[in-house]
């Protein structure tokens, strides 16, 4: 797996080198801004763009930005995105602009744990789309009123689990209940979000997208 690496410590640059080193990744290029990230990705078309969501000049969200330019540019790069706080706009605007999946939010106390950071790292190269669990949870505490609470307690647990990038045979091993139960599940929660079958939307992503959004 060859990732381009984004962070403009020079310290936790090396540190995060080590880190997916260990994860079983090959960071083939560690920049320190931005537009070094999208460069980074034109010239060596990784698999994956690693990258803090602030980045210099000015520590807002240039990194997040310059790593969906670098997809728009290299298509099928996917994405995972690191930051130090949970931050709605991050995971919503990484999802709605990421197009169908290969996208994640992490944060940074998560990516120390080698085999969550593994598992993140496979999954978004693999199309999925991870959410820290952290996230997920803050966000839900914070949800205004909306659609989505026409969502069953377990609806809303297994939509918690898809905003992790779990599967629906992960969900079921998760909450021991069985793979045809999750998918009448998943299929409800499509139906209550009025997301009809679609060949050109990943249904999953746009339903973790309207909960982010409501």
């Amino acid at each position: 797996m060859r990732v381009v690496l984004a962070e403009d410590s020079l310290l936790l640059r090396e540190g995060l080198v080590r880190l997916l080193d260990e994860a079983g990744a090959t960071v083939v290029e560690a920049v320190g801004d931005g537009e070094a990230l999208i460069r980074a990705v034109v010239d060596h078309r990784p698999d994956i763009a690693v990258t803090d969501v602030r980045m210099p000049p000015s520590f807002g969200t240039e990194g997040l930005r310059a790593a969906l330019e670098a997809r728009r540019l290299v298509p099928g790069t996917a994405v995972l995105v690191l930051s130090q706080y949970v931050e709605q706009t991050y995971a919503t605007d990484l999802l709605a602009e990421a197009g169908l999946g290969g996208v994640g939010y992490l944060l940074k106390d998560r990516i120390s744990k080698l085999e969550e950071l593994s598992d993140a790292l496979r999954r978004v190269a693999d199309g999925g789309t991870v959410l820290d669990p952290e996230v997920v949870t803050g966000l839900f505490a914070r949800r205004r009123r909306g659609p989505l609470d026409a969502l069953t307690p377990r609806e809303r647990q297994i939509l918690d689990l898809m905003a992790q990038g779990r599967t629906n045979r992960a969900i079921c091993q998760r909450l021991e209940i069985s793979e045809g139960g999750v998918e009448k599940h998943v299929s409800s929660i499509f139906a209550k979000l009025n997301l009809p079958p679609s060949d050109s939307d990943h249904r999953r992503v746009l339903a973790v997208v309207a909960w982010l959004s409501a």
